[in-house]
């Protein structure tokens, strides 16, 4: 069966609704009140005499306070700006769409804790700028062991100042989680908890170069803005053209996470596959902290980190590590079910990611479009997809409800024709009454399916002692060309997710050999972006000898 999934019904509807978001972002700026406490360009001299500055928001009284750090090459005077029109915010929140409101104060930097809400929890609330941006002096490096001890100076100075009880944790957003990870390996003596909230935790496996195949869309975007806005010794977006392959150089900028041991909350969002979600979760289960907790959702990135029901749970995790407060302990998982992009299915605890009771189930891949639970195909089949054409498409109705959490791999045998290499796409969709159905995806994309994957033939080489059930790992250390006529397995790891399959539902797998999504900016998945050959063929196998197929995290209901 061919499927062409970048062609999908509703496109004039979203794309209505994204220009709505790009003219009038659906975020509601408070002001903040007229008595906030707040000290700006407060410096903090490093080590080495260099000088970064901070902007510090002090609560009500005399204190001491417990204190929430952010650090960032942003500007922490990146805030909203009131003209005669209102509030004006930053080009980011246009280039990402937006699907719900939500609320943040006139003082909230980008991606940072909200100053208002937390001073009014009895927090101090420092956002700083990092070696060479906004207003710290200095030149700069970014995601290094150089930046993670300038974080390091900056904790320790809060956790020494009189306003401070001597407890720092540290919250926030993407580079807000990534500055997170290093300096919590370094162990700061005031560092008591850390909330890394969406952060990849491997630039390379990650973000740049998902499954070896080249980043050419946010990466491009991102390196570039961050060179314009800070003053930096590095140059990511040049050197990593540099590094096709995972060595040393990008080993230097991977945190060690079996390091951390302070507690840690991590949001693993579900709607972030293409940046934040793998590494958000490694970051869970590689953690050697004692106190370990996982949010997870499926909701849009910014309106989930300033809900009422994230920021009760931030507050708590923080009331109970740096304040020592009898608060209500938070869960190992917080495990949020979808049927749709639109309907959470359920809200429940779990005891471990993924869950202990998982069923790493196989579904072949067979002949006439059909996923076989039964087994391998019986005899030999073939079918190829152009490196620019429609893809193939396999089908499994759903018998009875079934619930999917978790990442699905899967394990094919390929061959290529006119090449020596190929990129493979693998995509799993939900589709109710013969209709595919959309869930949040990265950026804000709101045509998402339910898990995507892509790999590089060329550097399928597996790293087996690092591989989880549904999790396979690779060296990406090699190239390894396919010659003519040759059937290789590629292992192809697919993002993680957490959804409920109603009986007469189906599940579509569809493997193509480009992007499966389109890259307009008006109903495509803009700004991702994946580099693919524009020629050759892809030819994927299945037989008793070849057994193609998708691994699938089914979870057994338990007992009411």
């Amino acid at each position: 069966m061919r499927d062409r999934p970048w062609r999908r019904s509703g496109a004039l509807r979203y794309a209505l609704g994204r220009v709505r978001n790009v003219v009038r972002p659906p975020v509601r700026v408070v002001p903040a009140p007229h008595d906030l406490r707040k000290r700006l360009d407060v410096e903090v001299r490093m080590r080495d005499g260099v000088i970064l500055r901070v902007n510090v928001y002090l609560p009500p009284g005399d204190g001491p306070f417990p204190v929430l750090m952010s650090a960032h090459p942003y500007g922490k005077d990146n805030i909203p700006r009131r003209t005669r029109r209102g509030w004006h915010l930053g080009a980011q929140m246009r280039i990402t769409n937006q699907s719900l409101p939500y609320e943040i104060s006139s003082e909230t930097g980008w991606e940072a804790p909200d100053p208002v809400t937390w001073t009014r929890a009895g927090y101090a609330v420092v956002n700083a700028d990092l070696r060479g941006a906004g207003t710290s002096d200095g030149v700069g490096t970014l995601l290094d062991d150089a930046e993670a001890q300038d974080v390091y100076d900056l904790v320790e100075w809060a956790g020494s100042q009189p306003w401070s009880t001597g407890s720092v944790g540290m919250l926030g957003v993407s580079y807000l989680a990534l500055s997170q990870y290093k300096v919590a390996g370094l162990h700061p003596p005031a560092l008591k908890a850390i909330c890394p909230w969406e952060g990849f935790t491997d630039a390379y496996r990650d973000f740049m170069r998902q499954g070896g195949l080249e980043e050419d869309g946010f990466a491009t975007i991102w390196t570039t803005m961050t060179k314009r806005g800070a003053r930096l010794s590095v140059d990511l977006g040049r050197d990593r053209h540099r590094h096709p392959l995972r060595d040393g150089w990008w080993e230097a900028i991977t945190p060690d996470l079996g390091a951390i041991t302070v507690p840690i909350l991590v949001c693993g969002s579900f709607s972030d596959g293409e940046l934040h979600s793998t590494g958000s979760f490694r970051a869970f289960e590689r953690a050697a902290s004692e106190h370990r907790h996982l949010y997870t959702h499926r909701a849009p990135k910014w309106w989930a980190f300033y809900s009422d029901d994230a920021v009760a749970a931030q507050r708590a995790f923080f009331d109970r590590h740096l304040r020592g407060a009898d608060a209500p302990a938070l869960p190992p998982v917080r495990l949020e079910v979808r049927e749709r992009g639109d309907r959470v299915a359920e809200v429940r605890a779990e005891q471990e990611w993924p869950p202990a009771r998982t069923e790493w189930r196989p579904l072949h891949l067979g002949p006439r479009g059909a996923l076989l639970a039964d087994g391998p195909a019986r005899g030999t089949g073939s079918a190829a997809v152009a490196a620019r054409g429609a893809g193939l498409a396999f089908d499994l109705p759903i018998a009875d409800d079934l619930e999917l959490t978790g990442p699905m791999s899967a394990h094919l045998w390929v061959s290529v024709e006119g090449v020596d290499d190929a990129a493979v796409f693998v995509t799993v969709e939900k589709r109710t009454a013969g209709r595919w159905v959309p869930f949040e995806g990265s950026y804000g994309y709101g045509r998402d399916r339910v898990a995507l994957g892509m790999h590089r033939v060329a550097v399928r080489e597996r790293d087996d002692a690092a591989s989880l059930p549904g999790r396979p790992a690779h060296t990406f250390a090699r190239l390894q060309p396919v010659a003519p006529g040759e059937i290789v397995p590629v292992d192809v790891a697919l993002t993680a997710s957490s959804t409920l399959f109603r009986r007469g539902d189906a599940l579509r797998l569809i493997v193509t050999a480009r992007e499966p999504y389109p890259r307009n900016p008006l109903w495509g998945h803009l700004p991702a972006h994946h580099a693919a050959p524009r020629r050759g063929r892809l030819r994927v196998h299945w037989s008793a000898a070849h057994a193609s197929h998708l691994v699938v995290p089914v979870l057994p209901r338990l007992p009411a």
